[in-house]
C-alpha cells in the first residue's frame, strides 16, 4: 500500500482490490463513507478527482483504478487495473498458462465476432487448439465457470461475452488490436453494438448510446455520415445521468470493412 496515501484514500483501494470493480453508485458511497470514518474532507461529486489522488502513488506499482462503461445498459463502472507489461498479468496468479491461453482465444473470438458474442461450444473448441498444455473438454467448462465466477467474461443463455471487467481491464490490447473498435458517442471501447452500414464510415455505437442518441426519433440517421440508420432501435431502462454526454462526430473511415473489425 503506498505510504503517501491519506486513511480514506487506503480505506478506498482496500475496497477496490477487494472488489475489483464496482459500479459509480457504490463508488460514491464509499468514497462518502470512506471520508466519514476518517473524517476528511467531503466534497460531492468529486469522485473523479478522489480518485486520481490514488491513482498518482500507484503510478510505481503499475496499477491504476480505470473508469469504465457496462454495454449493457450504459452504467459507469471503475476497476481497479493492472497497467504492467502484458494485458493478462493481473490473471497469472489465478490462472494457469493454459488457462490463460484459452482465455485469450476466447477473448479474440469474441472480439472478431460480428455481434461480440461466442457460444459454449465455440469456446470449447478453442481448447482443442490450446498448444501450452492439452486440456480437456471438461476442464475448459471449469475454467469459463471460473472466468464468469471472476467477473472476466459473462454468460447468458450458453453464451458469453466480455464482462464490463474485462473490457475495462483490456482496454489498451483492444484499442491497439481493434482500432475500430470505438464507440462514436462515448469514446470508450464497444464490442457489443450496432453500427453503420455505409462502407466509407462503419462507425459503432453501443446499444445504450444508440437508445439514447436516437430516442424519440421515427427516422434515425448515422450522427457521422448522416446516412438512414437500419438497425433496429434497442428500448433500454436508461436514465440520463448514467451515459456518457454525446460528443461530437468522428471522422469517417474509408477502410472500414461492412462489419469493422480486422480479420486476423
Amino acid at each position: 500500500m503506498p505510504k503517501d496515501l491519506t486513511e480514506s484514500h487506503r480505506r478506498f483501494l482496500q475496497e477496490m482490490m477487494k472488489c475489483g470493480i464496482m459500479d459509480v453508485s457504490k463508488c460514491n458511497s464509499l468514497y462518502k463513507k470512506c471520508c466519514e470514518i476518517h473524517k476528511a474532507n467531503y466534497v460531492p461529486d468529486k469522485l473523479d478527482d478522489f480518485v486520481n489522488e490514488i491513482n498518482t502513488p500507484l503510478q510505481p506499482m503499475f496499477m491504476h483504478i480505470r473508469c469504465g462503461m457496462s454495454e449493457e445498459d450504459g452504467q459507469q463502472y471503475y476497476a481497479l487495473v493492472n497497467l504492467a507489461d502484458t494485458e493478462i498479468t493481473r490473471m497469472a496468479t489465478d490462472y494457469s498458462d493454459n488457462e490463460l491461453e484459452l482465455f485469450r482465444k476466447a477473448m479474440d473470438f469474441i472480439l472478431d465476432s460480428d455481434n461480440g458474442l461466442a457460444s459454449s461450444t465455440d469456446i470449447l473448441n478453442l481448447a482443442d487448439t490450446v498448444q501450452t498444455k492439452k486440456m480437456k473438454k471438461k476442464d475448459a467448462e471449469q475454467v469459463l465457470q471460473r472466468l464468469v465466477q471472476n467477473k472476466w467474461l459473462c454468460e447468458k443463455n450458453g453464451e458469453y461475452s466480455l464482462s464490463t471487467r474485462c473490457i475495462i481491464e483490456m482496454e489498451p490490447y483492444i484499442r491497439n488490436v481493434y482500432q475500430d473498435s470505438v464507440c462514436n458517442i462515448c469514446h470508450n471501447v464497444a464490442v457489443q453494438s450496432q453500427m453503420c452500414e455505409n462502407p466509407l464510415c462503419g462507425i459503432r455505437m453501443h446499444f445504450p448510446c444508440v437508445a439514447r442518441v436516437f430516442r424519440g426519433q421515427p427516422e434515425p440517421h448515422c450522427p457521422a455520415c448522416k446516412d438512414f440508420w437500419p438497425h433496429e432501435i434497442p428500448e433500454l431502462n436508461i436514465s440520463q445521468s448514467q451515459l456518457p454526454a454525446p460528443s461530437q462526430p468522428g471522422p469517417s473511415n474509408e477502410k472500414a470493412s461492412r462489419y469493422g473489425r480486422p480479420r486476423r
